[in-house]
């Protein structure tokens, strides 16, 4: 029978900037356990003074944990019983929930899309109406939100020891897909026993680039259903959202990146509806759209979209589909 836990953020279920295979899990789930995460963004100089309110755990979380390499705070990890390498953990985005009146978006020197024209430091503070589910910028533009987490991730393959949570790579991580809404079914191979699944960077809203560093940070509250597929030849990430096929690029090279999640929207076409490469690729051309997903974190990120609607008018496909064939 499948039970409902919930993760809060603390010094004792959260890291700071990175990932490793060798962390201990937080707690320990069943395959279609649900799992409600509180998560927090921001170190000592992105808390704001007034008229914002800081939650009670953010500086005891702040004050009391190691940070390493990134400036994310993951909570987590989270072993999911029974998960080896070569599985697929399917994490099902139930909800997502703003946990705060304030977020920050942030640019440094020699970092994001345009150094070169904005080399300096900024910090903004924004408003965070939680009931109108908008921001207002400080001249005066009102910002629908539209929140997600930039950060979803297993655990790395162990033979990399303990990695930066800014790049993303084959375990997911800082991927910054504002497309993982609710009703989203990411799917993910399994590097190590017991998948270690971990949270954060918590976006309001983000348009597709990232382009001067950071989105909305902000604190988030999700809740996840995982469910474990096993034994199957998933090699990177792939998304099933209520109206799309997702499939991901990353790597220092936007070009490449573009390539690798292209293939792979064509390897899902022939999996899913039987198409030859050839004939997914002319398709792709027509109706498959390539989106840069991010340029700021080293491994640039482009993600492939292809609408639902084209093919399922007759049975929907399922994220268990969608994660790979069988070894």
């Amino acid at each position: 029978m499948s039970r409902h836990h919930v993760l809060d953020a603390s010094p004792k279920t959260c890291h700071w900037g990175y990932l490793d295979a060798a962390l201990k899990p937080v707690l320990s789930v069943q395959s279609d356990d649900t799992v409600t995460v509180h998560c927090l963004s921001g170190g000592h100089p992105e808390l704001p003074g007034a008229p914002y309110t800081v939650l009670p755990e953010h500086r005891e979380v702040i004050d009391n944990i190691v940070h390493k390499f990134g400036p994310h705070i993951l909570t987590g990890p989270i072993e999911i019983a029974g998960a080896e390498p070569g599985d697929v953990l399917e994490v099902k985005i139930e909800a997502i929930q703003l946990r705060q009146d304030w977020g920050w978006n942030q640019m440094w020197p020699l970092k994001g899309s345009l150094p070169e024209d904005f080399p300096q430091h900024r910090l903004l503070h924004l408003p965070i109406d939680r009931n109108a589910m908008t921001t207002r910028m400080p001249w005066g533009t009102v910002v629908p939100l539209r929140p997600f987490f930039g950060i979803l991730a297993v655990a790395p393959k162990p033979v990399y020891g303990t990695v930066s949570s800014v790049e993303p790579r084959e375990f997911g991580g800082n991927m910054d897909n504002k497309e993982f809404v609710p009703g989203t079914s990411l799917l993910l191979p399994v590097w190590t026993k017991g998948a270690l699944f971990s949270a954060g960077d918590g976006h309001a809203v983000q348009g597709d680039g990232e382009v001067n560093l950071t989105a909305l940070e902000t604190a988030l509250t999700g809740t996840f259903k995982f469910a474990l597929h096993k034994k199957r030849g998933l090699r990177y990430p792939r998304a099933l959202t209520p109206t799309h096929y997702i499939t991901m690029g990353m790597d220092p090279d936007l070009d490449d990146a573009a390539k690798m999640a292209l293939r792979d929207m064509i390897k899902v076409l022939g999996e899913l509806h039987g198409l030859a490469p050839v004939d997914a690729y002319a398709f792709c051309s027509l109706a498959c759209d390539l989106h840069v997903t991010q340029l700021v974190d080293g491994n640039k990120g482009v993600h492939a979209m292809v609408a639902r609607s084209l093919f399922e008018g007759g049975r929907p496909r399922s994220a268990a589909e969608m994660a790979g064939a069988r070894d």
